[in-house]
């Protein structure tokens, strides 16, 4: 296979202590002398939004625009019978996830804009198949939003399982802030739970509230596009993006508020202010937030051998500022923060593959492989 190699230095930035730590309360320090590469695996990509991995190595790609590759032994190949995609604005084929125990029951799961249901336009979509040599059979779809709509923003979309076999998966609040987000009765702006054969826990939070959406696992969140089972302690952890600042990092708690949009460390993009305050009671401060926003994507916990000065940091893309950001944590706090291959792409994700290795997949080029030197 060919090979192309980045050389990245690493600038290594300090974090005064906080109980909420911001970019802005963040120092660099001088550039250090680490290098690292990154080796092109799949080449050709346009908006490779999610990835998961087979048992035989080889990967599973969802392309945006619709479209869901098989990528193995150096070859890509479209596959069949994949849903029908509604592509609008930043929605379109979103993410996909192996389930854990794929190797005896061979379920896939995928998020992905959808038209159906009541309304024009559409919203966010959960659904699992299984993967028969190219082609996708027992296609079913699990959960849909609602209601439709014809905006362009905020669908999402990361799943994750935790540790005891529970489904997680995020949808945007639909551009609707003052509304969805706040509002258990509706969908959008919410992380939910499902058991994995898409039917609702009877311990979520919201089981036994009149009118609530049952499958709501925490609510008050604009757009959360990165979500991470974290491997040491088994929380799930999520980013989600602000307006003007505001990019957030939250562990995510049975029936909590994370406060989206009556707290916030963001401001319009106008530069006009929507909210006076940044925390109120009964409503969860972020592990840390970014001001100026960094539009943060996909995201991976290492825990790695491969990467034995990496273990336990978080890793989180930036579709801002084109660069791969290393979070360095002490006790669920922010110490340090690296800017690893600073303008070599916009990151749209980051995940630790099964056998260690950490991919990178970039807008416009493709997916990546960190190589040690």
């Amino acid at each position: 296979m060919k090979k192309m190699y980045s050389i990245i230095t690493l600038v290594f930035i300090t974090c005064f202590g906080c109980a909420q730590q911001t970019e802005s309360e963040i120092n660099a320090e001088e550039p250090t002398d680490l290098k690292y590469t990154t080796e092109l695996v799949v080449p050709e990509l346009n908006i490779p939004w999610g990835m998961t991995f087979l048992p035989d190595n080889s990967m599973v790609i969802t392309e945006k625009s619709g479209e869901l590759i098989h990528f193995k032994n150096g070859t890509k190949t479209n596959i069949e019978g994949v849903p029908e995609i509604y592509v609008r604005g930043q929605g379109g084929f979103l993410d996909i996830k192996t389930h854990p125990n794929y190797k005896n029951n061979g379920w896939i799961y995928m998020t992905y804009s959808s038209a159906e249901g009541e309304g024009d336009g559409g919203n966010t979509a959960l659904a699992r198949a299984k993967l028969n040599d190219i082609t996708l059979v027992d296609f079913e779809v699990l959960y849909k939003a609602e209601l439709n709509t014809k905006k362009g923003q905020h669908w999402g979309s990361r799943i994750e399982f935790d540790d005891d076999g529970y489904l997680y998966f995020s949808i945007g609040d639909r551009g609707n802030r003052d509304v969805n987000p706040q509002d258990i009765t509706r969908d959008c702006g919410k992380i939910y739970r499902l058991n994995d054969d898409g039917s609702v826990p009877q311990d979520n939070p919201f089981v036994n509230e009149s009118g609530a959406k049952t499958a709501i696992f925490s609510y008050g969140h604009r757009n959360p596009q990165g979500m991470v089972k974290n491997p040491f302690t088994g929380a799930i952890w999520i980013n989600e993006h602000g307006p003007k600042g505001g990019d957030e990092i939250n562990i995510i708690q049975k029936g909590k508020n994370y406060g989206w949009p009556v707290i916030s460390y963001g401001i319009n993009y106008s530069g006009t202010s929507f909210t006076e305050i940044t925390e109120k009671e009964g409503m969860e401060q972020p592990l840390f937030y970014w001001v100026p926003s960094i539009a943060p994507s996909g995201m991976a916990i290492v825990s790695s051998d491969k990467y034995p000065n990496w273990k336990g940091n978080l890793l989180v893309g930036s579709l801002k500022f084109s660069y791969l950001e290393r979070l360095i944590l002490e006790n669920e706090k922010v110490v340090k923060r690296e800017k690893l291959f600073e303008g070599i792409g916009r990151v749209r994700n980051v995940l630790q593959a099964p056998d260690g290795n950490i991919y990178i997949a970039f807008e416009g080029k493709g997916i990546y492989k960190i190589v040690s030197k």
